[in-house]
């Protein structure tokens, strides 16, 4: 029997694994690439539980990978949505501060966005916050009208379009076991047989860490993190015009509760941030023991949760308490009424901690000589995902001695 090769195997059929295929291909026609999804269907899990935010960069630190592949990947993908034909929209984003106690938050915020070159930015007091958003409160906001809104869907099945038409090859359904080094190639152990390839590159979302132990690295665990969102019903959807969103806790990269206009005309409001008990835990009675286990039993998050265990069971509460989610949502619209929110979608973030306890806020890639590891790459990652793919492309053209593959 023929051993099956290629010479670069992408692990992950996400928005990131395609996108990542797709710049390969565009520098280097004729590379043998094989992109392996473990699931039935690509963009199965983050690439598809999404609020579809395109992100303008407001909050990641100057000088991060975030800020700069943020700031890239938007601009990339918006031409790409319009070569496309995918929908999009800028409806703006209102970031509110509810009390004075929030303006110093506020205030750093404008300054980290302006660093990060975030067009059109405008600092507004109470009345031009309710011209925006007119059923809003607040007393002051930070206004970013560049902030979209896409189907992300809709990208990935682009992208994977994109990557066939190039002669890659896309397979759903094949999940990489295992990995083993055989100095100039590595042996793809997978569910439909083994897969040869001289590169590797990793683009496993809430199986990154699993994946990159694989070839010895351990260094970060992903915790998976659910968020739940309601949805307004139809008579509700004119109380937000665009997106509001709270003035977040600069301590977590997670931004709050807040309302999204979808690209569909669907407002949602959430998500919350709670543990989730499997890495495919959407729903609140979801558990896999291995993968609870596996984050109990990890030092890293014990730290967490011994320094944050209060917002932690405030968010506990909150998650199986509709009033509690109402009330959190109604200091944003007041008007909301418990009537207009149904229960709807949920999502869980692919979120690496590292073993002191600390919350991995910056995109992070490494890897060894034959193999890259998208270690890290929660929100912005969708927005960012071309400028992220061509990050990882650049990288694996130096790493791997591409111009050397063999045909």
């Amino acid at each position: 029997m023929t051993d099956e090769r290629v010479d670069i195997a992408v692990i992950g059929g996400g928005i990131l694994g395609l996108a990542t295929a797709r710049a390969l291909l565009g520098r280097r026609p004729g590379l043998r690439l094989a992109v392996l999804e473990r699931e039935a269907e690509l963009g199965t899990h983050q690439s598809g539980h999404n609020s579809g935010v395109l992100h303008a960069g407001l909050y990641y630190a100057p000088g991060s990978l975030k800020a700069r592949l943020c700031r890239e990947g938007k601009a990339e993908l918006e031409t790409y949505l319009q070569e496309h034909a995918i929908p999009f929209a800028r409806p703006g984003k209102l970031v509110v501060a509810l009390n004075p106690k929030e303006l110093p938050r506020l205030d750093a915020l404008h300054e980290r966005a302006k660093a990060n070159g975030v067009p059109g930015l405008e600092v507004v007091g109470a009345e031009r916050i309710r011209e925006i958003e007119p059923h809003a409160a607040g007393i002051r906001a930070l206004w970013s009208p560049t902030t979209g809104i896409t189907d992300f869907r809709l990208v990935v099945a682009a992208l994977a379009a994109d990557v066939a038409a190039a002669g890659g090859t896309v397979e759903t359904g094949r999940e990489v076991t295992a990995i083993r080094d055989r100095g100039t190639e590595q042996v793809l152990d997978t569910t439909r047989g083994p897969l040869i390839a001289r590169d590797v590159i990793a683009c496993a979302g809430l199986w990154a860490d699993e994946v990159a132990s694989f070839t010895g690295d351990r260094r970060e665990r992903i915790i998976p993190f659910r968020g739940d969102y309601y949805t307004l019903t139809p008579d509700a959807r004119p109380l937000v015009r665009g997106l509001i969103y709270p003035v977040a806790d600069p301590r977590f990269p997670f931004l709050g509760v807040h309302f999204t206009r979808r690209i569909d005309g669907e407002v949602w409001a959430g998500p919350n941030a709670v543990l989730a008990f499997a890495r495919t835990g959407y729903g609140r009675l979801d558990v896999d023991p291995r993968d609870l286990a596996g984050t109990l039993a990890y030092r890293g998050f014990l730290r967490l949760a011994a320094r944050f265990w209060r917002m932690g069971a405030m968010e506990m509460w909150r998650d199986w308490s509709k009033r509690a989610f109402l009330d959190a949502l109604r200091a944003y619209v007041p008007e909301l009424r418990s009537s207009q929110l149904v229960f709807g979608p949920s999502g869980v973030r692919a979120q690496a901690l590292d073993p002191d306890g600390t919350l991995v806020d910056d995109f992070r890639l490494g890897g060894g000589r034959h193999i890259l590891h998208v270690r890290n790459a929660p929100s912005p990652a969708a927005t960012a995902a071309l400028a992220i793919g061509r990050e990882l492309a650049a990288r694996a053209e130096e790493r791997f001695e591409l111009s050397a593959t063999r045909s």
